[in-house]
């Protein structure tokens, strides 16, 4: 049987809850056994592949619960394509996402879901799942939830933001939430006041405030913190719990404080782009700053110590990447002279892992806790654990070996998804992945691609790990 076994020597072994220096026993895809290394249960254990970890750290693979590939948006689509958005997602240690489906306004759930089945199927070098987007709730897609849970598709995203587009009314939202609070699913929550920032988008373009800055300053940080309280709000009515997606703002943070103290099941995410870029990068000259055009947008600087914060105090849970890219030459470029018809949306899914290690050196998180916000908490909130997220008998063996020791930097020349610029061109960053497993299978193999398009599988979900 050794031939269909990889052993994984010398390493230090972190999870959410534990470092250890000790051997990785994988058999048929799945993790068999850790062991002391050195120990004699160790050293009697033979494999047809054995990969030296001396002095890297051994860790689960990334789980990535917010992406959007091949996502349409302002008459264009994002630039990574399933195919190569999960080749650079195993680049950068990540070896599952989660991304959404989109219901069209007028179609049924289930259409939506299929198109992208569809467009993911056999292209995936990782697994991946999908929540789906409500854009349209009403008495048929309510009960579609119910079916959509029972079938593994267990988290359901709508939208305060977007009139016309994603938006939904309260009296929507509550009926959504109603209807997830009887069947188990998890709303995930886009919180801004887009009624209120569509007059404020106006009243600038009509003054002439056309550069991409205005994006961040019509966007304003009491329009994310409001919509962030009315959805606790309306959660609580509906006794459901929600998850609030990209949190950019100490308002909103607090928000999410205030409830949580409270005891209420009301979880939230940042992403990478606010913890290390700022509206600096928003201000850029010569139409750079369209580069970084997202929402919930770019904030002041300050704002980062208090993202910085929730996640140490786990009032912030989770870190995903809200991977949406465009690229500035003939897809940024579309708003030249109106920032609002800039498609939103950063590359990132290949610097996570890299970005939140660095915050490791920096002293903003414990290793364990890199682990934790990354791979464990991202896996259960969304009913994927012990499945992924960790390294335990059983388990997927999604495994990285990382060297966190190697300094590099960040380039849209070296990076490996499909966009022509990096939000992070020229950060350094210490630690590097060196060699990525899924289920067993290398898939980085010491800085080489040695995946392919369908190896990654599609994989149901159970309902949030969290909920009492």
């Amino acid at each position: 049987m050794s031939s269909t076994r990889t052993l994984i020597r010398g390493g230090l072994v972190i999870t959410a809850a534990d470092e250890i220096h000790a051997d990785v026993l994988i058999e048929d895809g799945r993790i068999a056994a850790l062991a002391a290394h050195g120990s004699a249960v160790s050293e009697a254990w033979t494999a047809g592949r054995t990969i030296d970890a001396t002095n890297k750290y051994v860790i689960p693979g990334g789980v990535d619960a917010h992406t959007h590939m091949e996502l349409p948006f302002g008459g264009t689509h994002a630039s990574d394509t399933f195919e190569t958005g999960t080749r650079a997602a195993a680049w950068g240690g990540t070896t599952t996402i989660i991304d959404f489906a989109v219901q069209s306004v007028g179609h049924a759930l289930r259409e939506g879901l299929d198109a992208w089945y569809a467009k993911a199927d056999a292209k995936c070098a990782i697994d991946y799942g999908f929540h789906m987007i409500l854009s349209d709730v009403n008495e048929s897609s309510l009960k579609e939830m119910d079916k959509l849970v029972e079938e593994g598709i267990t988290s359901f995203k709508l939208f305060m933001a977007y009139p016309g587009v994603f938006y939904s009314d309260d009296g929507q939202i509550l009926r959504a939430m109603q209807r997830s609070a009887t069947n188990g699913g998890l709303i995930m929550m886009h919180a801004e006041n887009g009624i209120a920032i569509d007059v404020l988008v106006e009243q600038a373009l009509a003054e002439g405030r056309t550069d991409p800055r205005y994006h961040g300053e019509v966007r304003k940080v009491l329009l994310e913190a409001e919509a962030t309280h009315r959805a606790i709000q309306l959660a609580r009515v509906a006794g459901a719990p929600l998850y609030v997606v990209h949190v950019s703002a100490e308002e909103a943070v607090a928000e999410l404080v205030a409830a949580r103290d409270k005891g209420l099941n009301v979880f939230g995410e940042t992403c990478p782009q606010y913890l290390f870029l700022s509206t600096d990068n928003l201000a850029e000259p010569d139409f750079e700053g369209a580069k970084y055009v997202c929402s919930t947008p770019l904030r002041p600087r300050e704002h980062q110590a208090a993202l910085w914060r929730g996640l140490r105090t786990n009032d912030l849970q989770v870190v995903s990447t809200d991977h949406c890219p465009f690229c500035f030459e003939g897809q940024k470029e579309l708003g030249r002279g109106d920032f609002s018809k800039i498609p939103n949306g950063l590359p990132g899914v290949e610097n996570r892992m890299d970005l939140l290690h660095q915050a490791v050196v920096d002293g903003h998180l414990t290793r364990r806790r890199w682990i934790e916000i990354a791979c464990a908490t991202p896996a259960r909130m969304f009913g994927l654990y012990p499945k992924k997220g960790t390294i335990a008998p059983g388990a997927d063996a999604d495994v990285v070996i990382y060297d966190p020791h190697v300094e590099q930097t960040l380039s849209a020349e070296t990076h490996h998804m499909n966009v022509d610029y990096s939000a992070y061109e020229g950060k350094r960053v210490t630690g590097q992945v060196e060699t990525v497993l899924s289920r067993g299978e290398v898939v980085i193999d010491g800085r080489e691609f040695t995946g392919r398009a369908g190896h990654g599988q599609y994989t149901p979900r159970g309902t949030c790990q969290y909920l009492s």
